[in-house]
């Protein structure tokens, strides 16, 4: 049985409240990786699922975007509640995501979780991420 770790994604307490009007709870929002898979889901606005191998690289990052929710173009994507604890996230070869059922291509994703360094860490424990 693969064990299983969820880091949630941050919310700020104002956009917290805002995304539960939006039926963007916080508690359906986080990164899951077990030792071969990543799945990222922010409730029904954006899901992705990409072997573990595909994450080149993920770092932190102190840029603070003043946007929340899901945003991108040409398959940069921006999944966050909060403009804290933002990993950028990049892939290789690019993965296929979901934003609100469409798809979209999927490069490099920065999105803000609880702990990133901890995340960060997990996907690197694979030996493929830089």
């Amino acid at each position: 049985m693969m064990k299983i770790k969820r880091f949630p994604i941050q919310f700020d307490a104002w956009y917290g409240v805002l995304s539960n009007a939006l039926f963007l709870p916080p508690s359906s929002s986080y990164v899951e990786v077990n030792d071969v898979e990543v799945r990222v889901q922010m409730s029904w606005a954006f899901r992705s699922h990409f072997l573990k191998t595909a994450v080149a690289s993920a770092t932190e990052t102190t840029v603070r975007p003043l946007s929340r929710g899901v945003h991108g173009f040409a398959g940069r994507w921006l999944v966050n509640g909060s403009g804290h604890g933002i990993l950028i996230i990049n892939l290789i070869p690019a993965q296929r995501g979901y934003v609100m059922g469409f798809p979209v291509r999927l490069k490099q994703l920065m999105v803000s979780v609880v702990e990133p360094a901890a995340l960060a860490a997990e996907l690197q424990s694979s030996g493929t991420c830089q």
